[in-house]
Order: structure tokens, then sequence, then C-alpha cells
């Protein structure tokens, strides 16, 4: 028999400044200087930021304050190898690190980062028939694509495309384990999918074909879709809320506000394909959802040795909010309980949101296991005199950047947890309640009968929905369009609510 085989590549992050007061003791960049004449700029910028923020930097033998006895040794090692992505991912990073990367291009990344990309507005897992039964993606395995979503004012939403269809093709090429990442994430801006039907194991093609192209600077809104039910006397809101970006923080305020007027006493929040973003706006949304108790922790930040003997206790915690940062009052639904969708796309800040509120409120999550991201990362370039914070990517100081490198990492250096002290949740966040998307019966988001709401609703109810479905193939994610395009290296990640000290 025939099977899906899980195999993840990447997830969610986004752009922060300080938002606190310089009184923190962060130390300067440490180590040797290289040889003025050797060709290892670059490579110089990304040891000396890793030896500083790189949360596993005691781990890693190359990045150890006195691993190198002269300059000449430094030199030597920055010169090993001439390819910077080589250098940071063989030299640099700790085997138990999964979502490290970097990109040749900081403003490119920057603006990823804030929610803008080039993108033709389609939305889609891609997934495959696991023939060789190993778990494994071989090079000559075909591959098909399912949309999730389309994204409004984009190219694909003027095209005769909708969620839930199949394609197996690209430009009349199948897609397989070999090519896939060149065909569908390359630097062609436009291609055509060649579209499929599904029946049990069987996938064919059914001669229709939809012509995509990117387009630059496409920008999504997060906030998808915001509505309620009133179903067997409960008021349910549900909010499907698909990347935490923190430009987009009043419209989330706005949606709550929404499902406030509305009466909503009961909460269906949709991450199903969220692969996280801005912390800052998971504890907004955790506050919105929650309440306004600025009292309470709503994280705690743990960095590497260096880093964290710089900041007080009071700096390293974050609590619920009470206001957006410019100051508008938060709209709270007050809960005391709150159902979350999740598949194999959640990650990053959302499960910051279903961890960081777990000590306060029950919290059911429905649907599959999430991706696992229990770190944050920062951006860094090569600006090493920034004051306080050496290397972080800071808009203002574009002009202190060095115009001879336009390399930027994005290291993971530290982890969130709760408030009772939980972070480990590395293999995921498995759901209380185990439903399977079908790539063969999507159902319409936001529709009461879509089959992963109308499970959320037969919770909140106690009323069995009537079904009309049953999951036959129940998908298991390769990988999404979300978190493979936006960055060359395949991966969002989060940043920190906030730089400490800053």
């Amino acid at each position: 028999m025939k099977k899906y085989a899980p195999f993840l590549l990447s997830v969610g992050l986004f752009l922060l400044g300080c938002s606190k007061d310089n009184n923190s003791d962060v130390p300067g960049p440490n180590g040797p200087n290289p040889d003025p004449s050797a060709d290892v700029v670059v490579q110089d910028f990304m040891w000396k930021a890793m030896n500083l923020w790189y949360f596993w930097q005691a781990d890693v033998p190359n990045l150890a304050d006195d691993h190198f006895a002269t300059n000449t040794d430094y030199t030597n090692f920055l010169k090993s190898e001439s390819d910077p992505e080589n250098f940071f991912f063989k030299q640099l990073t700790y085997t138990d690190d999964r979502f490290s990367f970097l990109s040749d291009d900081y403003v490119e990344l920057t603006q990823n980062l804030s929610g803008i990309s080039k993108s033709n507005g389609l939305d889609f897992g891609l997934t495959y028939f696991d023939d060789n039964n190993n778990n494994m993606l071989d090079a000559n395995e075909e591959i098909f694509g399912y949309v999730r979503y389309i994204i409004d004012g984009s190219n694909a939403s003027t095209q005769d495309i909708s969620r839930g269809e199949l394609f197996n093709g690209v430009d009349g090429q199948t897609l397989n384990g070999g090519n896939y990442a060149d065909l569908l994430f390359g630097d062609n801006d436009t291609y055509t999918l060649d579209m499929a039907d599904i029946s049990g194991s069987d996938l064919t093609p059914n001669g229709k074909e939809v012509t995509l192209t990117k387009e630059a600077d496409l920008v999504e809104h997060p906030v998808y879709i915001a509505k309620s039910f009133n179903i067997s006397g409960h008021q349910i809101g549900y909010l499907m809320y698909n990347q935490f970006t923190n430009e987009y923080d009043n419209e989330l305020n706005d949606a709550f506000g929404q499902l406030k007027s509305e009466g909503v006493t009961d909460l269906v929040l949709d991450l199903r394909y969220n692969p996280g973003g801005s912390v800052n706006s998971s504890r907004l949304l955790s506050s919105m959802i929650y309440g306004t108790h600025t009292d309470q922790i709503y994280i705690r930040q743990r960095w590497n040795d260096k880093i964290q003997a710089a900041f007080s206790n009071a700096d390293l915690e974050d609590y619920f909010a009470s206001e957006l940062d410019n100051g508008s009052p938060l709209n709270t639904l007050n809960l005391d309980r709150v159902y979350i969708l999740t598949t194999g796309s959640t990650a990053s800040a959302s499960e910051l949101v279903i961890n960081g509120l777990d000590p306060y409120i029950e919290v059911i999550t429905i649907g599959t296991t999430t991706v696992g991201k229990n770190e944050f990362s920062l951006t860094m370039v090569d600006d090493p005199d920034r004051s306080g914070a050496p290397f972080i990517y800071t808009p203002s100081r574009e002009d202190q950047i060095n115009p001879k490198n336009s390399w930027a990492i994005q290291p993971l250096v530290g982890r969130n947890e709760n408030s009772a002290g939980f972070s480990d949740y590395t293999n995921g966040i498995a759901p209380d309640i185990e439903l399977a998307e079908d790539v063969e019966n999507l159902g319409i988001l936001g529709d009461s009968n879509e089959p992963l709401l109308a499970r959320a609703i037969e919770e909140i109810t106690g009323v069995s929905a009537k079904r009309d479905f049953q999951v036959k193939m129940p998908v298991r994610l390769l990988t999404s369009s979300k978190m493979f395009q936006p960055i060359k290296n395949n991966m969002y990640l989060d940043k920190p609510l906030h730089l400490p000290g800053h």
C-alpha cells in the first residue's frame, strides 16, 4: 500500500526592533583579527557574530573564545571555506540546530521578514506517495501539490484555481524529488501548473493548466478570516491567522473587536498554515484571547551564557499585554478555554501561543502534530559597532553596515519557555484531538462544515456534526510554498519578544 511520507523543511520569523532602554552589558565582538589582505570579510563577520550570540556557542569548538592562538591561525581557518554558505553550516553551527540559515542579500531577507515577498499568491502544500516505503524522498519519486488558499489581491486570485485543487507537474514536467525545488521555487517568475485529479492512490492529469506569475512586493494580510457562528446556543468565534506579522497588529486587534462585539464566548483559532513570525504579535494575540494580565509572565528568554549574564531576570521576562505598541487598548475575549487548529505547518510563534497560554487556560489542539520549533533567532549583518547589540540588524543603521558585505545570518540565539519553565517540544506539540487534513476533501475555509472547524464546533457544543466526509488521504507535509519560497535557505524563524536591555 502506498503511504505519505513526512518530510518537513522549514518554519517561520519576523523583524523586531529594540523596545527597552539600553541598560544591558552585552560584550563587544570577540576574537582575533584576520590578515587584511585575505579575502575573508564575510567569514570574519559570521564567526564574530556567532561567537557572541549563537545559542550553542559553548558547544561548537570552532566558536570557542580561545580556539585560535594567533591571527594567522584565525585567518587560515576563515580561508578554509571560500563559500560563505559552506563555512556557516560546516564550521559554525551545532549538530542539533535545524533552523539557522543565511542570505546573501540582507535587504531581500529583511523585506521577507516583514511579510513582503515576490510571490504569485498561491499557498500550497507538497506531498508524495512513499513508493519505497522508507519515509525518505527519493529523487525520482513523484510529488504532487494541493492548493491550501489564495492570497487576496495576488496574481493567483485572478486565475481559475482554488483551494483543494491538485497539481502534479510544472511546464509539462512531472514533479519529483529531484526537480520540484527548481520548478516551483527557482528563478522562473512565470510557470504553468499541470492540474490533476485524485482517487484513492491514483493521481491522474486532468488536462487543466494554470499559468501563474510571481509579483514583487506582494504583501499578505495575515488575518485571513474572522467570523462567528451561533450554533446550539453557543456564539463561536473563528479566526484564521496565517502569519505573525507585526505590521498587522492593529488589524488583528480589530478582528478581536469584531468578535467581541458579536458576543463570542468560544474561540476557534486556526493556525494550521501559520509558520510563525513576530513573537510580540504572539504575545498580543495571546493577551487578546486570555486577557490583559500584565502582572503574569507570558514567556522567559534563555540565551547562551555570555548573553544571559548581560541581563537581569526582569529583562528576560515578558508579560501579557494590555495595549498595542501604539498605545491602543487591546480587545480581549477573556476566555478560559481556546481551541487551536494545527498541522505540520504550525510552527514557532504559533507553538508559542499554545505553550504560553497553557499554564493559564485550557488549550485544546485539533489536527496534527506541529513542527516543534522552540528557539528564536535574530537577523545579523556586518555592523559590529552597534552599541549594546553588535551585528543586530536595525533599519536606521543600514548606512553603518559594511558596504563590502551584503550577507546576513539568521542564527538561533535562544529559547522561549512558558511561565512554568516548559519549552521541551522539539518533536512538536501533539494534538489533543487528532484529525488530519484530507487532500480529497479539504473543505471550504471558514465554513462550519470544513472538517477541522466542524470537529472543533462539535467539541464546543457537544453535538456530533452530520458528517459527509471521512479521511481518505491524510496530508503528511513535504513542504509548503510559505515555508520554502521566501528565503533561499527555505526557512522563516522567530525572533525574541524584544532584545533585553534595548
